[in-house]
């Protein structure tokens, strides 16, 4: 790359909890030869995801070139965060090689792709391809299928979805910016689902996108970087629920924050927060917990009722406090109820 080149950029989109932190991670880890810079962004002020990565931070990718937007989203803020940080991590010391960008799994993805056609930054960069991440095990289910008779004919129907949710018009435009579609955790999956979510996203697509399987984050990197797509040079045949409405709003999601004190028993935990998933149709759960008599922090990320804990670093000086983010469609947010069940699992 020589000085007077485009910087590329490859978005990375997908759902709630589909795995796009733990590909980002995986990138970084086998950057093949790449300096690279990531700016990831999160819905809602606990940044978890931005944490995560800078944990993770090395000579390829040093901690100053991992940069956090939270509390707003990029696809609804370009001109006020996403140009100005770009912009910064363009003029970093030591110019990344490529740039790596985590969207929040409620962000559209074109409003995006329309930002690289600013003057200040259009000669500059490049976006090389836009990556959808999928949940295999949720796709298979039909629980974001636009085509109901797709998913009966793969006997994969639920009857009680109601496929014009904002849910699914996410997940629509989400696909329809795509160069290249990853069905992720494709390991808690047989062959018969994993074939039946590559049906649903075919059909879902607007037009034929490559749909590789995907697991723990790991694919590689030559598949997923140096696609030279060019995105913001054909936004007109990426299709949106959402073009010509002017602003793009989440006001169809809240988060909670939700402090705890330390928590005696993780497992008690994380049954709480399959329950909230069950009872209160919670979309996502992530956060830190302190756990009582571990000097260890514990991670805990969960989509739906699926939960993954992890001990990921010592507390150090960071006071010891349990803080988890709740993201769920507005309709079902209820504060008081979400805390209830969380305090009752730390008390017992």
């Amino acid at each position: 790359m020589t000085d007077l080149s485009k910087i590329p950029v490859t978005i990375v989109t997908g759902f709630l909890g589909a795995g796009k932190t733990t590909l980002i991670r995986h990138l970084m880890a086998n950057p093949q030869g790449r300096r690279l810079a990531v700016l990831v962004n999160e819905f809602g002020t606990l940044g978890v995801d931005g944490d995560i990565l800078k944990s993770c931070a090395d000579e390829n990718c040093p901690v100053e070139n991992i940069v956090e937007l939270a509390n707003g989203c990029i696809c609804c803020t370009v001109a006020d965060d996403f140009i100005p940080t770009i912009e910064k991590l363009m003029a970093l010391p030591q110019r990344p090689d490529h740039i790596l960008i985590e969207t929040s799994g409620l962000a559209l993805p074109k409003p995006l792709l329309k930002a690289f056609d600013w003057p200040s930054i259009r000669s500059r960069i490049t976006v090389d391809g836009v990556i959808a991440l999928a949940d295999a095990e949720a796709v298979a289910d039909g629980r974001f299928a636009v085509d109901p008779a797709a998913v009966e004919a793969q006997r994969l129907a639920d009857d009680s979805l109601d496929h014009d949710t904002p849910l699914a018009e996410v997940f629509e435009d989400q696909l329809a910016c795509a160069d290249l579609v990853l069905l992720s955790k494709a390991d808690l999956v047989d062959a018969a689902l994993l074939d039946a979510a590559r049906a649903i996203v075919t059909a879902v697509s607007s037009r034929a996108l490559p749909i590789l399987s995907m697991s723990e984050g790991v694919i590689d990197p030559r598949i997923v970087l140096g696609l030279n797509a060019a995105a913001e040079d054909d936004i007109d045949a990426r299709p949106s629920h959402h073009d010509g409405d002017g602003d793009h709003e989440h006001e169809d999601f809240d988060t909670v924050i939700i402090d705890l004190p330390e928590v005696r028993n993780p497992e008690a935990l994380a049954e709480a927060v399959r329950i909230l998933a069950r009872e209160q149709h919670i979309l996502r759960v992530k956060g830190y917990v302190a756990v009582t008599g571990k000097p260890m922090r514990m991670l805990l990320q969960a989509v739906g009722e699926r939960v993954r804990t992890q001990y990921d670093r010592p507390w150090g000086a960071a006071p010891r406090q349990t803080r988890l983010v709740v993201i769920a469609e507005h309709d079902h947010v209820d504060e008081a109820a979400i805390r209830a069940v969380l305090q009752l699992a730390v008390q017992g």
